[in-house]
């Protein structure tokens, strides 16, 4: 074969990579985008969560406005109701965490104790944003 139909071949074939895998990563990287935004849930506020529950309910039972006030209401003191018990039952259970907590310190060697404080506090922070998390719901 000629060099310089070898040369030409070489340039071609080295065009066509670099193209495909232009093309490959752009079309890649959209669907990548449009895929990952399609799935991510929407998050609404409790006053909109109670708007779309009475609402539903509104549709499905065939409440009247008044009837709908009155759930609204309802659901609202429900979900006050709701908060507390969890903030309660929350207060609990980190008073059994903290007394676990001590009984496991209670057999840690001195250079375990640092590593033992680390996890708890990473732990802690995990809980915290999943907390901060569902509070956001």
């Amino acid at each position: 074969m000629n060099p310089e139909i070898r040369k030409k071949a070489a340039i071609w074939l080295v065009l066509v990579f670099v193209l495909g895998a232009a093309t490959g990563g752009v079309f890649g990287y959209s669907f990548a985008r449009s895929s990952y935004a399609a799935v991510k849930p929407q998050v609404l506020t409790d006053p909109e969560r109670r708007a779309k529950k009475v609402s539903e309910m509104t549709q499905e039972i065939g409440l009247t406005a008044e009837q709908a006030q009155k759930a609204a209401g309802i659901i609202d003191n429900a979900q006050t109701e709701i908060r507390s018990i969890h903030n309660d039952s929350d207060a609990q259970v980190d008073v059994v965490r903290m007394k676990a907590r001590d009984q496991m310190r209670a057999f840690l060697t001195p250079e375990q104790k640092p590593k033992f404080e680390a996890y708890v506090q990473r732990l802690d922070a995990e809980r915290k944003k999943q907390k901060e998390a569902q509070m956001g719901k």
